[in-house]
């Protein structure tokens, strides 16, 4: 299934997550102008590399929050900036743009963390916007419960446009995830593959952070017109 738009409005521009968008975008670019080997370098000083990770070094609590902006290729990218792009706006014009960044990095760094504190051992560089995206899609989950998503359906041969509840969405996103992540228990933490954990810890901090970032209900209620309801 492929998200392809969301059924509620936002009502203000998104500007931090267009500004995030760009951002991830511009490192891709120069990711891609390094030769392989510069292109490693870059990854294990600027990704978040468990085994080497020191709590006590700036330098190295820096990287929780540069490795979310790097991405290991095009698919990588367009993946994560595409789900960004569909459920990010409606997250920031409930929250305001200056809490929605400050919720966006938090949840990327408790997923971080999170990788972190399960493959505590892994000496490959952990990249990607994903851990803060699921946070951000979480918030989405508790915002609007009751939107739906369009998506694209693929059926044997067949493609189909359908309308799936964002619960649904959403739920079964994180219910393969935590599938997954405990499936990897166990298993080498040495070779690369999808950081499911940082998927986990991103939705988790999303779920509690954003009762505090979200505006209260009241105001927004005052703001905007009240055929608007997005509980």
């Amino acid at each position: 299934m492929i998200p392809l738009k969301d059924t509620i409005r936002s009502y203000s521009f998104p500007f931090v997550n267009w500004l995030l968008i760009a951002a991830n975008v511009v490192v891709f670019l120069f990711e891609s102008s390094l030769s392989q080997g510069q292109l490693n370098r870059l990854f294990f000083a600027y990704g978040l590399v468990p085994v080497s990770f020191d709590a006590t070094d700036p330098a190295s609590i820096l990287t929780i929050f540069t490795s979310m902006f790097l991405h290991g290729g095009w698919l990588h990218l367009i993946n994560n900036l595409w789900a960004l792009y569909i459920f990010g706006d409606n997250v920031e014009d409930r929250m305001g743009s200056v809490r929605y960044l400050v919720f966006y990095l938090l949840c990327g760094a408790i997923a971080g963390l999170a990788q972190l504190l399960i493959n505590s051992d892994q000496s490959v560089p952990g990249i990607g916007a994903s851990g803060a995206i699921a946070g951000v899609l979480a918030a989405y989950l508790v915002l609007f419960p009751r939107a739906r998503v369009i998506t694209l359906v693929l059926l044997f041969f067949f493609l189909t446009f359908t309308e799936i509840p964002a619960l649904l969405y959403l739920g079964v996103w994180f219910v393969i995830q935590l599938f997954s992540g405990l499936m990897t228990l166990g298993t080498p933490s040495n070779i690369g593959g999808i950081a499911y954990w940082a998927h986990i810890g991103g939705f988790l901090a999303g779920l509690l952070l954003v009762f505090p970032f979200a505006r209260r209900q009241r105001a927004y209620y005052r703001w905007y017109p009240d055929e608007y309801r997005p509980w």
